[in-house]
């Protein structure tokens, strides 16, 4: 009886333990310690856990330490990371038709990207949850260029170059088809020491997000027709969320939707501000190719987009994306 009463006041006492310990959002970014991203995810963990009691907080893996976003994914899968911010790389590994997001010169600027996004918020947040995810919120990565040790000054230039993509990306892969050019495929942690070997010698990516990772400090020269407007989203696994208390989850929702809110602001107005750092340190900006030069590219990106329709996201929703375009561009033309 003795023993009976002390394994029950064990248990007891363990399970009051276990329940007294706060849950964590295991998160891995590829953002630096000390950013921006982190400064305001931290203070979003910071609210989460005052407001939930202490109950559930976040435990970040910054800098790429939980390794690249591919990796991240699996991960997130097997329950040994919840949630993480992702480019438009890992995004595309859970929900392959927001990758029409990132399509080679589909958007002509940030506002145009953001209407297309919220007119088709629906449609996109079934694509990630049908991969297993919940979407916390979209994240805007900024305007993507290239990033060359020598000048470029149009699109034949690029095939001099040893242009770096994304291994395993799509969309980079058929942008640079587009323009005929062989890129080097690497992970994005072998970016800097490939820059540093003369392994490649152009990178792209928007101008915080090129500062951050320090390749500005290889290369000399900026294309100033942006390859994309880049998108990201902070997920989290729809298997974790789903097990947290109500209030929890509510809680874990509303302050990432404010957060995140806030970080996009403020991601704008770093990259507009990066842009201009770049400059005044010696980085050359080329001059703008004209508005044919800009035409090509856009018929190219239509090509490069018909080719993956079907096989990345579907030809009826980049049909969709194209006629709210110019339905977009229509109306702006009137005013104007």
């Amino acid at each position: 009886m003795i023993i009976s009463r002390s394994l029950a006041l064990v248990a007891l006492l363990a399970a009051s333990a276990s329940a007294a310990r706060p849950t964590q959002i295991k998160f891995a970014t590829l953002a630096p310690e000390g950013s921006t991203w982190m400064k305001v995810l931290g203070e979003l963990s910071k609210e989460l856990e005052a407001q939930t009691a202490g109950a559930l907080k976040f435990k970040f893996y910054p800098g790429g330490v939980a390794g690249d976003e591919k990796d991240v994914v699996k991960k997130i899968r097997i329950g040994q990371l919840h949630a993480a911010g992702f480019t438009g790389v890992g995004l595309g590994d859970v929900a392959p038709e927001t990758r029409l997001l990132d399509a080679p010169w589909l958007f002509r600027s940030r506002s145009e990207l953001e209407a297309v996004r919220a007119k088709f918020d629906k449609e996109l947040n079934a694509a990630v949850e049908k991969g297993g995810f919940v979407l916390l919120g979209w994240t805007d990565l900024g305007s993507v260029y290239v990033f060359s040790k020598n000048p470029i000054a149009s699109p034949e230039d690029m095939k001099k170059e040893k242009m770096w993509v994304w291994e395993g990306d799509p969309i980079a892969i058929a942008a640079f088809s587009a323009l005929k050019v062989n890129p080097v495929p690497l992970s994005i942690v072998d970016v800097m020491q490939s820059l540093q070997t003369g392994m490649i010698n152009g990178v792209y990516g928007p101008p915080l997000g090129v500062v951050a990772l320090q390749w500005h400090s290889k290369v000399k020269h900026i294309y100033p027709v942006p390859l994309a407007e880049s998108t990201g989203a902070v997920l989290v696994s729809k298997k974790f969320i789903d097990s947290l208390p109500d209030d929890q989850r509510a809680a874990l929702l509303a302050l990432s939707a404010k957060h995140l809110k806030r970080l996009n602001e403020l991601t704008n107005l770093e990259n507009d501000k990066a842009l201009q750092a770049l400059k005044k340190q010696g980085l050359d900006l080329a001059a703008d190719p004209g508005p044919a030069t800009r035409r090509r590219y856009e018929e190219l990106g239509a090509a490069a987009r018909r080719e993956l329709a079907g096989k990345l996201f579907s030809a009826e929703l980049l049909g969709k994306f194209e006629k709210e375009l110019a339905a977009l561009r229509a109306r702006s033309a009137k005013k104007s």
